[in-house]
Parts: structure tokens; sequence; C-alpha cells
């Protein structure tokens, strides 16, 4: 019998030993067709649901049926405010000041909202830089701001050109920028690759845009929760994040976003004005005032009230990351990616694409495979390991801390040598 390319005696040794193992307990793992737990790696598409969510949100309904509508204004966490006690639980998170985060719409329609305030094309600078890989709908966003403003998306948007096609470097960016610098107005970057798993060097890059004059925005959908992140000391202009992935809100869950401070009284920022962004003072004033009056913080950027369904699983599940911390997490998620790594390595025929330096990566390993990535993907199902395929030929396994053990990335890593050894 051939020797499986990571030890299980050693994996549930490490398991034992990982003070954090139990947060899996935390969470409902799906089952296998066997009725055993899924060995799960598709936390960077869908976060698992926390035990607590599920009462917590059983809670919210009851506060529903036994209240009604005094339910806005009743009780400890009444749901006027709900929203900003779910902002308070994601700074530490994300790194920034209570002002300067809030909970509104979803990831797309968030970035909208950002880019309409901050992307100004004036002139010549009226280009838009995105990198490679950009995800799907970041393209769709940028393209449809250029057209909006009656410019062209076949020129209008840049395109980092790195040297490794895997990996972008601050060295691409500052010879992009070297070349069409004076073009750009506004940087949309993904803060960690949803298709390699890099994590770029933020710190770096804001540097060279800020030596620009670029608004540098942040798609961070795969970086909240799974990286530690200083968007404040970064100085980061604006991001947004969706929380439905690491952050385990549920399906198409509410999405979290930022501004820097320092745009907050910035009164020649047009906003996509709604009555949740105005002054609480005057949001319901019913005698014929037209001019919004924006709150100086993050909250200003508001347009409607957020659906208290879409924040109470959010809620729980940032409770927890507060009790945990995030650099436990990450120094968990790197003793994690390590070990899948060794064990795609010791399998010969597929290659990672992700970075092999744990600080430039998060909670994901991207597998270059040799066949039909989709058909490994339902063969790896079958075989209760949850993986993520990105035809034609990527795997993603996201080992993601809360809830992955060592065990399941023996596993993983087994069953996907026995199905590629097979291709040969």
């Amino acid at each position: 019998m051939t020797k499986p390319p990571l030890s299980h005696e050693e994996a549930i040794s490490l398991d034992e030993k990982d003070p954090l193992s139990k947060l899996r307990e935390q969470f409902e793992i799906p089952f296998d067709a066997n009725g055993n737990e899924q060995a799960y790696f598709a936390g960077n598409s869908l976060g698992l649901l926390p035990r607590r969510s599920r009462l917590a949100m059983q809670d919210a309904i009851d506060q529903w049926g036994k209240k009604g509508v005094l339910g806005h204004f009743d009780g400890s966490e009444p749901w006027y405010v709900y929203d900003e006690i779910v902002s308070a639980l994601q700074t530490e998170i994300v790194g920034c000041l209570p002002t300067e985060t809030g909970v509104m719409g979803t990831l797309t329609s968030n970035l909208h909202a950002l880019m309409a305030s901050f992307y100004r094309p004036q002139g010549k600078r009226n280009k838009i830089l995105i990198e490679p890989h950009a995800f799907p709908s970041d393209r769709y966003a940028v393209a449809a701001q250029v057209a909006w403003h009656g410019g062209n998306p076949r020129s209008d948007i840049v395109v980092i050109q790195p040297e490794n096609s895997d990996e972008v470097t601050p060295t691409d960016l500052e010879r992009t920028l070297h070349e069409h610098g004076d073009s750009v107005c506004l940087a949309l970057i993904g803060g960690l690759n949803y298709y390699t798993g890099q994590f770029i060097d933020i710190p770096k890059f804001a540097s060279l845009l800020q030596d620009k004059e670029i608004i540098f925005g942040l798609d961070l959908a795969h970086a909240v929760g799974n990286v530690p992140l200083e968007l404040h000391n970064w100085d980061i202009d604006f991001a947004a994040w969706c929380t439905y992935k690491y952050l385990n809100g549920g399906p198409g869950s509410i999405s979290g976003y930022f501004v820097n401070q320092r745009h907050h009284a910035d009164k020649q920022l047009v906003r996509l004005a709604g009555w949740w962004g105005n002054d609480p003072e005057t949001r319901f004033d019913m005698h014929g005032q037209e001019t919004f009056t924006p709150r100086e913080s993050a909250d200003g950027w508001k347009a409607s009230n957020p659906s208290l369904f879409a924040m109470v699983p959010v809620k729980t599940s940032l409770e927890i990351f507060n009790e945990v911390g995030i650099e436990a997490l990450r120094e968990r998620s790197i003793r994690l990616t390590s070990y899948f790594e060794q064990g795609i390595d010791a399998i010969g025929n597929v290659s990672s694409i992700t970075p092999r330096d744990p600080q430039r990566r998060g909670c994901q390993i991207s597998v270059r495979v040799p066949g039909d990535a989709s058909q490994l993907e339902h063969q790896l199902i079958g075989k209760g390991v949850v993986p993520d395929a990105r035809d034609p030929d990527v795997l993603r396994f996201a080992p993601t801390p809360l809830y992955t053990t060592f065990a399941d990335v023996a596993r993983a890593v087994e069953d996907l040598s026995d199905l590629v050894s097979n291709l040969k």
C-alpha cells in the first residue's frame, strides 16, 4: 500500500496539541454521504454556521414577534442602532477607528457607493487601476463606473502587469505606475487575491499610490477574518468586504466597509445619500428639508436602514473573532497552510500557485492540477472533501482556522493524491 503524503497519526497528534482545535465544536459541520463530517475547505466561498448564530436568529425572530415596531428602541440592543453595535465589533479585525467602519448593503453595491464618492476623473487623470486575476464582480464594477462617467472601459482601466502571473509585487505596481501613473485617479485592488490566495503587500502598495496622489480602495472579501489588517495606520482611503466567507455571516449577508476619517468632513465628496446616512437629529424631518447632512463618520455613506436578520449572524460570528483574536487565528492559519503545502509538495504532479512565504498568503492554498479541476472537485466532494474549482486547472483549498483540523488536511491531501495518480 502506498504511503500517504501526510501521516494521519501525526495530524491527529497536531490537533490534540493545538489549543484552538476545539473551536470547531462551535460550528455546524456538514456531513458527507456516509454520515461523516466533511473536510470542509470552502470557507473562502461560504463560511460555516456558528452554533450560536442559530440561537441568535431565533431570538431575533422572537423579539420581532413579541415587540413589533417597539423593538426598534426597546432593550439593550435596539434595532435602531444595531448596525452600530455590529460595526464596533469589526474594528479590531480591520484595524480602524470605531468611526471609520460600518455595515450596509452588499460588497459590490458598497464598492459602487464608495466609488461614487472617490472616483472623480478629471482631464487626463481618468483611469482606474486593478490587479490581474481581479474578481469578476470588481471588473464589472470598475467598467461600469468608467462608462457611467463617460469613459471607455477598454482604454480607461489599467491592469498591473506582473512578471509572475500568479503573484503581484510592489515592483510590478511601481513599473505600471511609471508608465500609467499620471493617468490613474483611483486604484481598486483585492487585498487578498481570490484566485491565487496571495496577500498583497498593502502598506507598500499604499505608499506607492499615495506618492502618485491616487485614491486607494480595497476589496477585502478574502482578507477580512483571514489576515490581520491595519486600514487606519496604512492610510487606506476606502475598503469594502463581504461577511459570508471567513466571517461566517451566512449566504448573501450584509457587507462591511471602511472610510478613512480624513474624508468624513469633506463636503465636496458626493454621496449616494439616503436617510440612514443623514444626521439622526434631522433624519425624520418632515417639513420640507431637502439638504442632506451627512454624519461625520463612515455612517455618512449609509443610505438605507440595514436588515436585522442580515446583521444578527454577523454579530455572533464577530463575537467569536473578538474572543479568540485575529492574531491567534492567523498563527493557526499559518500552521495549517504550511502543513497543507507540505502535503502538496509530497504529491509530485500537482503544484501550489500560492506564495510560499506564509506572510504573503492567507488561509488558502491554490493547487494547479492535471486534468479537469471541476471533475476533480466533484470527485473529492464525493469522498467528503470540499474544495472549490477554478477552471480549467486550479483547486482552491481554504484550511480555515476556526473549524479546519490537521486531520482534515491529511485527508484532503491523501484523497487528492489518489485521484491525480489515476490520471497518469
